[in-house]
């Protein structure tokens, strides 16, 4: 049966351990998995800009033994010309996988429905489940484990970043907390679902309007830019910005445990979301999650083909 990842919680638990398992095993003997030697060709679509998406993606396909085919938005007739079925039923015949980074979560669901080749979620308006992963990895590498640590996100509650979080979080038995204003509040129902999994995995799932009370004593701290991609920068980002109270600084970290790590999926806007003081700081591991979309992409490539 073809497996898709168009969510975080499309992995159980034990999938997502063998993922990242996988991942570190890859990031330690680069070429060691050649799944797609041929080379077999994996369809990589962009609908919305991108930097460590594309670059990730394209040479992680060229490690693992394959090339990508790399279509950005305005190339093709996804969705225009040619609806999203027929594309999948064509592509599914050509190629080995297919990524896809848009904007409604329906379209990456109808392309999978009709796909008999994985699909994977590259970004959507809902979530981000590849950079989860390569979150997940980082916070494995620094502190040896997942479940049980306290993960704490700063900002647009609503976003599909804090989605992503509250999903990935819960199915690695994490503490996640959601510090957002009283206005952008997650997806009830995605909401729902990740503390229906976090009560199955020992972890939890809440949401404060308190920056105060997520930074309190957490393991791991975690932001993202005011302005997601799609959205209007119209008050998110003047002196009144809602979101200048959950900004991570110095005082959010001192508040955390001692030895606490930050994280942020890039691009940063310093002395907005988070100051440069953290984020160029001994805590800030950013720079390895960066580099971690590579390996942790790779894993899921390598995981996914292996399921058929």
């Amino acid at each position: 049966m073809t497996r898709h990842f168009l969510r975080d919680d499309d992995l159980s638990p034990a999938e997502l351990a063998e993922v990242l398992e996988l991942a570190a095993g890859l990031k330690t003997d680069r070429f060691g998995a050649r799944p797609l030697d041929g080379p077999q060709t994996v369809a990589v679509f962009f609908d919305k800009t991108s930097t460590r998406t594309r670059i990730s993606f394209a040479t992680g396909i060229a490690d693992l033994g394959g090339m990508p085919l790399i279509i950005d938005s305005g190339a093709s007739q996804l969705g225009h010309k040619e609806s999203v079925a027929d594309t999948a039923r064509v592509l599914e015949r050509q190629v080995a996988a297919i990524v896809w980074r848009t904007g409604a979560q329906s379209g990456l669901e109808e392309m999978a429905e009709h796909s008999r080749v994985p699909v994977i979620n590259a970004l959507s308006d809902d979530f981000h489940p590849c950079q989860l992963l390569a979150d997940l990895l980082t916070i494995r590498e620094h502190k040896g484990t997942l479940a049980g640590l306290v993960m704490s996100y700063f900002g647009d509650g609503a976003n599909n970043m804090a989605h992503s979080y509250a999903l990935a979080g819960a199915n690695a038995g994490m503490h996640v907390r959601i510090a957002t204003p009283a206005e952008y509040q997650p997806n009830a129902g995605i909401l729902a679902d990740a503390q229906k999994l976090a009560a199955e995995t020992g972890g939890s799932v809440t949401v404060t309007s308190v920056p105060e009370q997520a930074a309190d004593d957490a393991d791991v701290l975690v932001t993202d830019t005011w302005v997601s991609m799609g959205h209007s920068a119209e008050g998110r980002t003047d002196a009144n910005s809602p979101f200048v109270p959950f900004q991570i600084g110095a005082e959010t970290l001192a508040a955390a445990k001692p030895g606490a790590i930050v994280l942020h999926c890039l691009p940063a806007y310093r002395g907005k979301e988070i100051t440069a003081e953290v984020l160029d700081g001994p805590q800030s591991v950013i720079w390895d999650e960066a580099e971690n979309r590579l390996h942790a992409q790779k894993g899921l490539l390598a995981w996914l083909l292996a399921q058929k």
